[in-house]
């Protein structure tokens, strides 16, 4: 029998797409973005029937269109109230807080005897920051009120494709479905865990597991290294003179506008006449427009292409010259680790539904190395801890 999950905040279906593989089958999906589900829908054509478009805070409809229980739940939560972009008001901002709407309907699914075993969240490391750590206190606070035992680390996709991008991943194991390998906090070998993590687990985040205290408690499950960082850039992007290359003088006003260090590196591989690609970011900086260009084989982490700050250039050296464009729809797919995935749709709507999204290959990696130690039917391991600690959610009113 196939594990079954629910997906929330699904936007175009890329942790579907990261679970499929493996033998996951999606029993519900609900987003508020009617252009996502049209995405979605055309990766997936049999969501139709279970494609839910409406807003999470909507719990018994929500609750009402899930037909059974599932093993799995996902939340890749927006995260735009935890970045810069909007300014920082964390889990007390409109979007970001739509969370609370999702654990709202968990508790509901709790009642009818129908939540999931285990639980997977997803966000920006903003969420690490946001508010002196008031948004990742709470955010654990109150899943572990549900009954659920945490472990928690940062993946950057880069180690799975040449994009600079970390998120923040947060899982959750009722008691009875507590992989066996993992190890409590209270255990020998619990912070040599942590250390062992190096990247995945930045000193932040330690902190944070060992100061917040939950009303279950954390764990520690025994994950590998990360792959090496994949500094192969120029192999996913499209070269061919089919492009929409800018013209020279939109190149060299771009140039004009970026470094001298900047300018002098790409002078230098233009004179090695080697073939080379990059990426581009426009930033103000002390009051003006700068091209800051990035050298290092990896791309700037994908935005949604709202103003101009936001859209990522290609600059490549081809045969001595220098070219650039706006960052293509496929592009945004394959550093996904989507290549496949259907693009045609209207440019903006492409690059918003995948730069809202995951990386494929690194939910692969977390359904084999995490979710794959409790679908697979694995024994859950007995370690029964006193629950004295006393419930900080219900002074939080988060659910309301």
């Amino acid at each position: 029998m196939q594990p079954c999950f629910l997906e929330f905040f699904a936007g175009i279906g890329l942790v579907h797409l990261g679970l499929k593989a493996s033998g996951w089958q999606c029993l519900y999906a609900n987003d508020i973005s009617a252009k996502k589900r049209e995405m979605y829908l055309a990766e997936f054509p049999a969501a139709d029937g279970y494609f839910h478009l409406a807003d999470v805070w909507s719990t018994d409809e929500v609750v009402e269109r899930i037909p059974e229980a599932a093993l799995l739940a996902t939340a890749s939560f927006p995260c735009i109230d935890l970045s810069l972009a909007g300014r920082c008001k964390g889990l007390l901002g409109k979007d970001s807080s739509a969370l609370f709407g999702f654990l709202k309907v968990m508790k509901k699914l709790k009642s009818r005897n129908r939540m999931p075993s285990c639980i997977m969240l997803e966000n920006v490391a903003g969420l690490l920051t946001g508010r002196q750590g008031k948004d990742l206190e709470e955010t654990c606070l109150a899943v572990s009120e549900l009954g659920f035992y945490l472990d928690a680390f940062v993946i950057d996709a880069k180690h799975f494709t040449p994009q600079s991008r970390p998120r923040l991943f947060i899982v959750g194991f009722l008691e009875k479905l507590l992989p066996h390998q993992a190890l409590f906090q209270q255990e020998t070998g619990w912070e040599e865990r942590l250390d062992n993590r190096k990247t995945a687990c930045p000193s932040r985040l330690a902190t944070a597991m060992r100061d917040i205290k939950l009303p279950t408690g954390w764990i520690a499950l025994d994950l590998p290294a990360l792959p090496p960082v994949q500094k192969d850039l120029i192999d996913y992007i499209d070269l061919d003179e089919n492009q929409d290359w800018w013209d020279e003088a939109t190149v060299n006003r771009h140039l004009g506008i970026a470094k001298e260090a900047h300018q002098k590196q790409i002078q230098d591989i233009q004179a090695s006449g080697k073939t080379w690609a990059g990426t581009i970011f426009r930033r103000m900086r002390e009051g003006a427009m700068r091209s800051e260009i990035r050298f290092d084989g990896l791309a700037g982490c994908l935005r949604t292409p709202k103003g101009g700050s936001g859209k990522q250039i290609v600059i490549a050296v081809q045969g001595g010259k220098v070219k650039m464009r706006w960052m293509s729809a496929i592009e945004y797919a394959k550093l996904q680790g989507a290549p496949s995935f259907n693009v045609n749709f209207p440019r903006n709507q492409a690059l918003t539904g995948f730069a809202d999204a995951v990386c494929v290959p690194v939910i692969e990696w977390i359904d084999k190395h995490v979710l794959s130690l409790v679908k697979d039917g694995a024994q859950p391991r007995s370690f029964h801890l006193p629950k004295n600690i006393p419930s900080q959610v219900q002074q939080l009113n988060l659910f309301t």
